[in-house]
């Protein structure tokens, strides 16, 4: 039998890559590392972070997007309100961190609600307030630190290259999930097993 998956069966958002349906895993300020569990859809604790550091923003993926590290395209959603585990939020891409995670590639498209009045007037990264950014690179490159795990914040980039990267992201989802269901999900697990 078939069951709802996050990441196959909500779309991405019709004015995708400049407006996306980002779905959040981890609230701002959160100190445990939710993620989607691939097969059953749910959403379980991966493990609580070990720095004395918190989520700097709501975080999640945008579905039906793929990215060589075998997971959905990530995203951060600022907000002014603390937005809950697998909430739909309909992000306004504004930028990208590029980072390396463990010698692999890993982007956060960087977006902000766009259904919240207190932050939806900023249209690309550059327009945030330098402290923001500053926060956010601390945090990744803190996070894993005492899990003795590195990780390295390349760069920000605008909203450009962060609609290149989910553009890029939605053909690589389109290519591995022709069907973009759970058989392909099924025959995409013998593969990487």
């Amino acid at each position: 039998m078939a069951h709802f998956n996050p990441w196959h069966d909500v779309e991405r958002g019709e004015n995708a890559p400049a407006v996306v349906n980002g779905i959040i895993e981890i609230p701002k300020g959160s100190k445990g590392k939710y993620e989607l569990d691939k097969d059953s859809g749910l959403l379980k604790l991966d493990r609580v972070l070990f720095s004395a550091v918190h989520y700097p923003a709501a975080y999640g993926f945008i579905p039906k997007t793929y990215c060589d590290d075998k997971d959905p395209l990530d995203i951060l959603v600022l907000c002014s309100v603390d937005i809950v585990p697998m909430c739909l939020v309909e992000a306004k891409v504004i930028g990208v961190m590029q980072m390396i995670d463990q010698d692999e590639e890993d982007d956060k498209i960087i977006a902000v609600a766009a259904n919240d009045v207190s932050v939806n007037h900023y249209n690309d990264i550059s327009d945030l307030p330098p402290h923001t950014l500053l926060e956010m690179q601390r945090f990744f490159e803190d996070y894993k630190a005492l899990e003795h795990k590195h990780v390295s914040v390349e760069r920000f980039m605008g909203r450009e290259d962060a609609y290149r990267i989910i553009e890029e992201s939605i053909k690589l989802y389109n290519e591995t999930f022709p069907n973009g269901n759970e058989q392909d999900a099924a025959s995409l697990k013998e593969v990487i097993s």
